[in-house]
This record gives structure tokens, sequence and C-alpha cells, in this order.
């Protein structure tokens, strides 16, 4: 049973940062990409970012390109999402995910991935 548990998340204000992170059990993952989507109330589920297996391949969504950086410790099984000067459009719950494939490249589509966490809150306040 594959399960990921994202945590980090909270209530912010703008231009603050915030780390979540992603901790995976039941599935080493490091022979997988990994992503993090959000989605906003009333709004479909977006991608944010993917890393490749060893940390060396990262994908980005143009809205956070330069503010957000995805990291990953294969040691800890466990994946990160570094959030700086955050804006209050980042709210969202953050969820975070894993490939379907080993080995398999996983970007910006969520059919790319196939065990979810739960989700974490992230609210940014203006």
């Amino acid at each position: 049973q594959v399960q990921l548990v994202e945590s980090g998340g909270g209530l912010v204000q703008a231009g603050d940062s915030l780390r979540l992170s992603c901790a995976a059990s039941g599935r080493t993952i490091s022979t997988y990409y990994m992503g993090w989507f959000r989605q906003a109330p009333g709004k479909e589920r977006e991608f944010v970012a993917s890393i490749s297996w060893n940390g060396g391949i990262a994908l980005y969504a143009d809205s956070v390109k330069g503010r957000f950086t995805i990291a990953r410790d294969n040691a800890k099984n466990t994946v990160y999402l570094q959030m700086n000067s955050l804006k209050p459009e980042a709210t969202a719950v953050y969820y975070c995910a894993i490939a379907r494939t080993r080995f398999g490249r996983a970007g910006a589509l969520p059919n790319e991935y196939d065990y979810w966490g739960q989700g974490t809150q992230v609210t940014v306040s203006s």
C-alpha cells in the first residue's frame, strides 16, 4: 500500500515562504518521478512542479517558476516544495503524487501519476 503524506502547509502572509514535505511509504521513490499539484476552491487541479528520480531534472509551472523549488531526499523517501515570495493566488490544497512507472517520465498531466497524498492546505493572505 503506497501512502504519501504531505505536511508543512499553513496560513502565511503574501511574500512569506513555506516548505512542504511529502513522505512516502510502501514504495521506494528513488526510481520514480514525483510531482506537486494544487487545487484552489472551484478550480481544477493544476500542475506545480515535478522532479526526476535523482533530482537532475525539474519542471515548473510558469506561474511558480523562479519562486518555487522542488527537491527530493531519496534516502528519506521524501520530496519537498520550497515556496518563496508567496502570493494570495497560491492559496490552495497542495498534493504530492508519484509517477505510474519506474524510470518513466512524469510531468504536468495528472494521469501520469497513480498515487496521491491527502493534501495540505496553504493559505496566503494579502
